[in-house]
């Protein structure tokens, strides 16, 4: 099978797809004969959620968008995201002198308008940011890193639509302390404290405070949401169903995060068995 032409500033380099590769499922495991190389598959997907085209819009050099977008969805059927975000996370955290398990997160929200393709079944208006679309809750470690992530409609308030990411992080992840801004204080703290025995604590703006600051401990999860809206796809939600939203926020976090790795220099082949053995 023959390679495409590296051309797009979206395409793997050499060092990020070391980290990839060994992480997809074994070849064959689709129950069809592979006739693309699955880094080219891997690169169409970041070229559109990184573009922000369609699938149909995939440059002709591309393997075809159907089979593309067959991959994506037999992957998301496979879990594959959500195994290969915390064996990278892992990875990212040790190379940064870290702790590979994170103990304490962040959580935030985003608002963002939905598309005409967003059905009104998962689609709401959002008062206070004046957004007709979705919401994404995202919990991070302290360094920004993406956790766990839950897609809804914008109409939902964020003390409720915390709860199903908050409880994805206790299942996930070995966080029990939240950072969260006053939006999720009230009730929210003492479900999160008796249901999932996890520790929100409240960090709220300076008294008087005017035009932008840095906020201590929120702002890496701002700059994590600034990160995943860099990709154009993720500008405006146009999914038809909340969990290819989610598939494509993961698939932009792990993007992120094997180029931050592959800039840093590729871990050693002992790093990745025992990631991947531990994961």
């Amino acid at each position: 099978m023959a390679r495409r032409r590296k051309r797009y500033p979206s395409d793997t380099s050499d060092e990020q797809w070391a980290l990839i590769e060994t992480l997809l499922p074994a070849p064959g495991s689709g129950g069809r004969p592979e006739k693309h190389p699955r880094r080219d598959v891997v690169d169409a997907i970041l070229y559109v959620v990184r573009a922000g085209c369609s699938w149909r819009a995939l440059p002709a050099d591309f393997p075809p968008w159907q089979t593309v977008y067959w991959y994506f969805n037999r992957w998301e059927q496979q879990r594959v995201t959500e195994k290969i975000l915390p064996i990278v996370r892992r990875q990212l955290r040790a190379a940064e002198g870290r702790d590979p398990e994170p103990s304490a997160g962040i959580i935030d929200s985003q608002s963002v308008r939905g598309a005409d393709t967003v059905g009104r079944d998962s689609r709401g208006y959002d008062a206070g940011k004046k957004v007709n679309g979705r919401k994404r809750f995202i919990v991070t470690d302290t360094l920004g890193l993406l956790l766990t992530v839950m897609v809804c409609s914008a109409g939902r308030q964020d003390r409720d639509g915390a709860k199903t990411a908050l409880l994805g992080a206790y299942l996930a992840t070995t966080v029990r302390f939240v950072f969260a801004d006053a939006g999720f204080a009230g009730r929210l703290v003492d479900w999160a404290q008796t249901i999932v025995g996890t520790t929100i604590e409240i960090v709220r703006k300076p008294a008087g405070q005017r035009g932008f600051v840095v906020i201590p401990r929120r702002w890496a999860v701002e700059r994590s949401l600034a990160w995943l809206t860099a990709h154009r796809r993720l500008a405006r939600d146009y999914e038809r169903h909340r969990a290819t939203s989610e598939a494509m926020i993961r698939w932009a976090a792990i993007n992120t995060m094997t180029r931050r790795l592959a800039r840093g220099g590729p871990a050693t082949r002992q790093q990745r068995r025992t990631f991947t053995q531990t994961s």
